[in-house]
């Protein structure tokens, strides 16, 4: 099956669907409320927060058919080519029975005003896919996970969790899955996905070399990753976006691998991804994986996304400083890497030229007595903005601190390094007394400012008392527990 050209096709509920004559920017809740007539899936905030409009979206990864919940109101219609899009009308049955899902919520009562429902049966079901086939079941604290997404102001989510458990004591109705992956495994487009319409031009190379083609020759176009933040743009600042390159399809930036002790993750690959990936190497990201954001931001949301828009307060950025990440830049005749920090010049502003893009982030695999942590402090502690992120990475030998890598998000204009402290501390005992002159120079590393998420005085405050919190955790008379010895042990071997 080939695709035309200025069309996009995909799966909607199991059903080919060919769509022409969209604006590029046109979300998909937009498409399915107005067009479809499928209204199930609900507007609430417009911006990935509420999960009202989660939808689950299914492709295929090396054969197999890899599904996840996405916000569907800042997901752009073309970005489904060649993909697979399930609605709760989805769950409807031939003989109008209720799915597992949807019966258990009933039976809960996880529904009280239901404007929310849709969106939450919508996250169990791609939870009860997941574990359908499966002799084990997730326990609450996964099923909060999950829902992060979700936001409810009627139940307090006792039912909800209840009714996640509840969803797999009921006849099975898992996905069926393979006739959609023979569906999919039909499509085929001849060239580049190219849209052009009167609002828009949308391009969707395949290579790296045709994606910084295309930036050589249009350096003012949008790039497009998961459209976490573009799709803010269109929706609630009402901002003109004309010309997109979407880098989905380019293959050679969805690849993660090891190398030299170092992680390579691929700036398209997914926020979910890259950082299940890193926590393998860094479990003491676990905590900041689950609070990034939620989990349909983390599914449609890229790291090269997070680390190229370059946010005071993205929460990726100071952990990747304090690892001493780097970056990959690649242009139509160039490539260079350089250390993340060193990116950024000023508020959302970086050094990069007009024919580069970000290729993959750099991450060094742990090594001996290195200390890492890093915390996150919000109003939420789901789904929610950080007023402070930090990250501290001091490698310590015989109660020496040898190195000292200290970065803060939400500080200044940029994600910053401390440099201050991290000069008082490099060749000193990790004592007390070194703590103490450490906190006093972080004091001066950092002119913060009110906002509506903290003041000026409790940003600086609560700096000085992570960097206390994180000497507590990390001092040397506190042996490594199991999951760092682990972590080292494997890094060593990856290298």
């Amino acid at each position: 099956m080939t695709i035309e050209q200025n069309s996009i096709w995909f799966l909607l509920n199991g059903e080919a669907v060919t769509v022409q004559n969209q604006s590029p920017t046109r979300s998909v809740l937009s498409f399915l409320r107005q067009e479809k007539g499928l209204v199930g899936t609900k507007e609430g905030c417009a911006e990935g927060d509420c999960g009202a409009c989660t939808v689950v979206v299914g492709e295929l990864v090396k054969g197999e058919l890899q599904t996840r919940t996405v916000n569907a109101c800042i997901l752009f219609l073309p970005t489904l080519d060649g993909k697979a899009l399930f609605t709760v009308e989805y769950l409807r049955r031939m003989n109008d029975e209720l799915h597992p899902v949807q019966q258990a919520m009933v039976d809960c009562h996880g529904s009280q005003c239901g404007f929310c429902t849709p969106g939450i049966v919508m996250s169990l079901w791609d939870k009860y896919n997941e574990y359908s086939e499966s002799d084990t079941r997730p326990d609450r604290q996964e099923l909060a996970d999950h829902l992060s997404g979700n936001l409810c102001r009627c139940t307090g989510y006792k039912p909800i969790l209840e009714a996640g458990w509840k969803m797999f004591e009921l006849p099975a109705s898992p996905l069926s899955r393979q006739p959609i992956i023979d569906a999919l495994s039909q499509y085929s487009r001849k060239d580049s996905l190219q849209l052009n319409h009167p609002e828009a031009r949308f391009d969707a190379p395949r290579s790296l070399p045709e994606l910084t083609s295309l930036r050589a020759t249009r350096p003012e176009a949008t790039i497009l990753a998961g459209g976490t933040d573009v799709g803010l743009w269109v929706n609630k600042l009402v901002r003109p976006v004309t010309d997109i390159i979407y880098l989905g399809n380019v293959a050679e930036l969805k690849n993660t691998h090891t190398e030299d002790g170092q992680l390579h993750i691929g700036a398209g690959v997914s926020l979910s991804d890259a950082y299940a990936q890193t926590v393998e190497h860094y479990p003491q990201l676990l905590e900041m994986e689950k609070r990034f954001a939620s989990v349909p931001v983390r599914n449609s949301g890229t790291l090269g996304g997070n680390v190229a828009n370059g946010s005071p307060i993205g929460d990726s950025m100071p952990w990747l400083i304090a690892l001493g990440a780097q970056v990959q830049l690649i242009g139509q005749e160039s490539q260079r890497t350089l250390a993340l920090e060193a990116l950024y010049t000023g508020y959302m502003q970086n050094c990069m030229r007009d024919d580069e893009v970000i290729a993959s982030i750099i991450i060094p695999l742990p090594t001996e007595g290195q200390q890492f942590r890093t915390y996150k402090l919000s109003k939420r502690f789901d789904s929610d903005i950080s007023a402070v992120c930090a990250a501290f990475n001091l490698v310590l030998h015989d109660g020496i601190i040898r190195s000292a890598r200290i970065a803060f998000g939400g500080m200044a204009a940029t994600s910053q390094r401390a440099s201050a402290c991290e000069a008082s501390l490099v060749g000193r005992p990790w004592t007390e007394e070194t703590l103490k002159s450490a906190q006093q120079a972080l004091s001066g590393d950092y002119s913060p400012m009110s906002d509506m998420r903290a003041s000026a005085s409790y940003r600086q405050r609560t700096c000085v008392n992570l960097l206390q919190r994180y000497y507590l955790e990390s001092r040397p008379d506190k042996p490594l527990d199991e999951h760092q010895t682990s972590v080292f042990a494997r890094a060593q071997v990856s290298a």
